[in-house]
């Protein structure tokens, strides 16, 4: 049994969470382990690796639905604190409901989803849903780019331009990438698994999968949050053909200084020897630690249980995704001044009709259940800090698990959900990380 999987009741013990072995845990917003991988089954008996068009058309009664349970909701009593320090504020949540079931429209949503060309394919075993947009300048480089949680694709809709016609958007042509947009096993309109093991470096191999699938016989890997954790095992696996990725999410497990690493693990003071600056990512990381990781210990050990809860009320999984939504922003607390309503709506709106709020939640299980696996990345890898994340590593801390480092760079704006919030600059810094990876 790994710490993660043992009760964990003392400040101690949730120390141990972060830096164990097996567990490789301390993370902005999830736990950091990775998974050594059998190889994946490639397909089912008589499949084709037929690639089919895909819509969204959800069904007028489940919004119907969605609208009735919403008008049902059973609120929880009066809080008893003034700040966000038990959660999400009921005023902040109880604003965001009532636009939900008066005012949101998921068809606006639906409409923005579809215009875009989406597909379907079986890897093995599971049907991948994917949106996929190639460019229309000529060498243009391929890239996949994943989405995390508590996201979606609706995270990357507003980079597609910008990425795939930069020529429009304040860039040049050779700037431009054909766009991969992937949604994870268990999110979205991706298939659930129905069997354990789809971790991400089972998802990595998948994705090598798909992009050789769609005739890309090199190609690039973007990712934050879960997508940096995919795209770090890809750099890893090394398939013939990754060029290199890009992350703008850090592990700390793997970056962390291994002496501040055991102070965290202990409990015992920042190292002296650490600067000021790093002090204060010290502290920031015992933060964490101590009041913004229950969310992940509690996927990471009960995802089905929390899941009961999250598919059966709409309310219970707005309040699960827009409180770490809230955390993670540039804009701290107020996501609203990052993203619209609506921005924040279509994505919990796909997790309810597609009822991946649990499903979603296993990637953490799986994470931790595989082991730890936290060698170097052995492509060329580009890293891009915003201001809002809540991990933000001096370069110097990158060497070990990126000895290719061919890009780094500080961003003046933008959070966790950093093509979300910032879709202009978010572009800007892709094409800047993989200008050297062109031939």
């Amino acid at each position: 049994m790994t710490l993660i999987a043992k009760t964990a009741a003392t400040d101690l013990s949730r120390r141990a969470l972060l830096f164990a072995g097996t567990a490789a845990a301390l993370s902005t917003a999830i736990l950091p382990s990775f998974a050594n991988a059998t190889a994946p089954r490639m397909a089912k008996a008589g499949s084709t690796g037929e690639i089919r068009p895909f819509k969204a058309e959800v069904p007028e009664s489940a919004l119907l639905d969605l609208r009735r349970r919403l008008a049902a909701t059973r609120w929880p009593d009066g809080q008893t604190v003034t700040d966000r320090s038990q959660g999400v504020p009921p005023t902040k949540l109880r604003e965001l409901v009532e636009y939900w079931q008066t005012d949101y429209d998921w068809r606006d949503a639906e409409t923005r989803l579809n215009a875009f060309p989406q597909f379907l394919t079986e890897i093995d075993g599971l049907d991948i849903h994917f949106i996929h947009v190639r460019s229309k300048h000529q060498n243009a480089l391929p890239l996949i780019m994943t989405h995390g949680w508590p996201g979606s694709v609706f995270e990357l809709l507003n980079v597609i331009g910008p990425l795939t016609d930069p020529t429009m958007h304040g860039g040049k042509a050779e700037d431009a990438f054909h766009l991969v947009l992937p949604s994870i096993p268990g999110f979205g309109f991706s298939e659930k698994p129905s069997v354990t093991g789809w971790n991400p470096q089972r998802i990595a191999g998948a994705w090598d999968v798909l992009m050789r699938r769609l005739g890309y016989n090199s190609y690039v890997s973007q990712g934050g949050d879960w997508g940096a954790i995919i795209s770090d095992a890809l750099g890893r696996q090394a398939p013939e053909g990754l060029l290199g990725i890009h992350v703008n999410r850090i592990e700390r497990a793997t970056t962390f200084p291994p002496d501040a690493a055991q102070a965290l693990k202990s409990g015992a003071p920042a190292p002296a020897a650490l600067s000021t600056d790093e002090k204060k990512i010290f502290g920031e990381a015992r933060d964490f630690l101590n009041n913004g990781f229950g969310y992940a210990a509690i996927m990471n050990t009960r995802p089905e249980t929390v899941g009961y809860g999250i598919a059966d009320s709409p309310v219970g999984l707005a309040a699960w995704l827009y409180d770490k939504i809230a955390d993670w922003v540039f804009t701290r607390g107020e996501p609203e001044k990052a993203l619209s309503k609506d921005a924040i709506l279509d994505n919990i709106t796909l997790y309810w009709l597609t009822n991946t709020g649990p499903s979603s939640g296993k990637i953490y299980w799986e994470n931790t259940v595989s082991g730890a696996k936290l060698t170097a990345i052995q492509v060329p890898a580009g890293v891009t800090i915003f201001p809002g994340e809540v991990y933000r590593p001096p370069k110097e801390w990158l060497v070990r698990a990126y000895p290719k480092l061919i890009y780094y760079n500080r961003a003046s704006r933008g959070g966790h959900f950093a093509a979300w919030e910032e879709p202009n600059l978010f572009s800007q810094e892709i094409r800047a990380a993989f200008i050297s990876l062109r031939s």
